[in-house]
């Protein structure tokens, strides 16, 4: 019985110990100069341009095409009235007609370099977009490859993470194969999270 009570204790006690060396972050965001429903508008239409770059790294040009109609969805959606009391709200808009154009492209396009450089153009503007607009929820990285195109050419895309999985190069690359898919790297951060 006295044994079960120190192993019972001995326990607890490693248990705590282990617990006092985990250090708690939390980031407090600020308030957010949006409405919650265009965040939440933005966060799904990145969640679904997240979806198109994976389509992109694992060389699935039909996926990529059907994504493309579900981010030109979400562009679609987004309340752009709530912007239009900024003075900033005809460069949004023409920068929002352009990133369709080029959703229109991915999905058109035949051959999966040219569904990739309209990838390209759609990442810098939506790059364009979320800076103009100052998101404010979340921190994402422009990311860059700098041989994306005819192994000279460079070709960006967002990320959420700081950690580089290359749409370009990808896992299924005639030459490469698998070997590129974490070259590159991150350009620029959008921060106005305003943490604390």
């Amino acid at each position: 019985m006295h044994r079960l009570l120190f192993l019972g204790f001995l326990l607890l006690t490693i248990i705590s110990c282990n617990n006092d060396n985990k250090k708690t972050t939390t980031e407090t965001l600020g308030p957010s100069r949006h409405s919650a429903e265009f965040n939440r508008s933005i966060e799904s239409l990145m969640g679904s341009y997240y979806q198109l770059s994976e389509a992109f790294v694992n060389w699935d040009s039909i996926n990529a095409a059907t994504l493309s109609k579900r981010v030109k969805e979400r562009l679609d959606s987004l309340p752009m009235e709530e912007l239009k009391k900024d003075s900033s709200s005809e460069t949004t808009i023409g920068i929002v007609d352009g990133a369709k154009n080029d959703l229109n492209a991915i999905n058109a396009s035949a051959d999966i370099t040219s569904k990739r450089h309209a990838f390209n153009a759609l990442s810098d503007k939506l790059f364009l977009l979320l800076n103009t607009v100052r998101y404010d929820r979340k921190k994402l990285y422009l990311q860059e490859c700098p041989m994306a195109f005819n192994d000279e050419d460079p070709g960006h895309w967002l990320s959420p993470v700081d950690s580089i999985r290359n749409p370009y190069m990808g896992l299924h690359h005639p030459r490469y194969k698998g070997g590129m898919v974490e070259c590159g790297e991150t350009k620029e951060i959008i921060n106005f999270t305003g943490t604390k």
